[in-house]
């Protein structure tokens, strides 16, 4: 395993370009993250397997990072983080996708560096970037 950094990503930062620019300067290749705060508005991803492309949901508001789940990983020689967030809005309610762009009120965030790991490659022309698949099992 790998080091383990906490931090506070400052106020109007992009949550993931905050996270990615940390990531390299802090040599992160492989890692979890973990995270929760404020937003004063993001936009989510739903992807339309089909279609293979993303929806796109912008939430024009201020919203409550209730829970979000990640990695990091390399794609195209450079670290690469990908997210999927749950946010809460005003009244209650949640909605939760792909993270695309979130700007930050305040993030509370927990990168924990893993030894080895996958780049990320493409399955097909178009299609998502995705790490290798493990062996078949059974």
């Amino acid at each position: 395993m790998g080091p383990a950094y906490v931090l506070r990503v400052p106020e109007d930062e992009e949550l993931l370009t905050y996270i990615t620019r940390f990531a390299k300067a802090s040599s992160v290749r492989l890692g979890l993250v973990l995270a929760i705060g404020a937003l004063k508005g993001c936009k989510l991803g739903y992807y339309d397997q089909r279609a293979q492309r993303y929806e796109v949901v912008e939430i024009d508001e201020e919203v409550e990072l209730v829970s979000a789940l990640g990695n990091v990983s390399i794609r195209e020689g450079e670290p690469f983080v990908h997210m999927h967030v749950s946010v809460g809005r005003r009244d209650g309610s949640t909605v939760s996708g792909h993270l695309i762009e979130a700007r930050v009120f305040v993030a509370e965030v927990v990168l924990l560096g893993l030894e080895g790991g996958p780049e990320l490659v493409r399955e097909r022309e178009g299609g998502l970037w995705l790490w290798r698949p493990g062996p078949r099992l059974g």
